[in-house]
């Protein structure tokens, strides 16, 4: 049976059988299958099956139909080639055609190594790792003292505003 699986994202793997001779696609809730996304037209364009034949109409769309790039008002869709609707494309898939993520790498690639412990080790007079099991260092963070003045003395401006408002409304 041939289906459409859509290859946009946020639709990835979304799929719709093609079980009746005539399914329409658009925005709108009222066709066959329905696909809410601004560059689909409410009513875009039909899938007619005719025997083997998967066969797409064109509804005079605004954003146009495409198969394979090219943008067409009514043709063949074989298994395999890529649907666009505006914005979204779709791929023709039947049980004769695996889906092309299964396909076999015939080609060797060479990988880049690693850095190796020796190397670390050897570079810049200083080890890399921390060896004595003391763990990581606290850092000295001055900024961290600064804020903490700042506040302490922030503090005592403010007790002392107090102090002073709360003498002069006692009088």
């Amino acid at each position: 049976m041939a289906k459409l699986v859509l290859l946009s994202a946020g639709l990835t793997g979304r799929t719709h059988e093609l079980k009746v001779e005539k399914t329409t696609i658009g925005r709108v809730e009222d066709n066959t299958f329905p696909i809410t996304e601004a560059s689909v037209s409410s009513h875009h364009c039909e899938i007619i099956l005719k025997g083997e034949d998967v066969v797409v109409k064109d509804l005079g769309s605004t954003n146009g139909t495409f198969i394979a790039g090219e943008k067409i008002t009514e043709s063949v869709l074989k298994p395999g080639q890529i649907l666009r609707l505006g914005q979204i494309e779709m791929r023709l898939e039947t049980e004769a055609t695996p889906a092309p993520s299964a396909k076999r790498l015939d080609q060797t690639m060479v990988m880049q190594r690693g850095v190796q412990l020796s190397e670390l080790e050897a570079g810049g007079g200083k080890p890399a790792f921390d060896k004595s099991g003391s763990g990581f260092s606290k850092k000295d963070n001055k900024v961290n003292k600064i804020f903490l003045f700042a506040g302490i003395g922030m503090g005592l401006v403010i007790v002392g505003l107090l102090l002073y408002v709360f003498l002069i409304a006692s009088k």
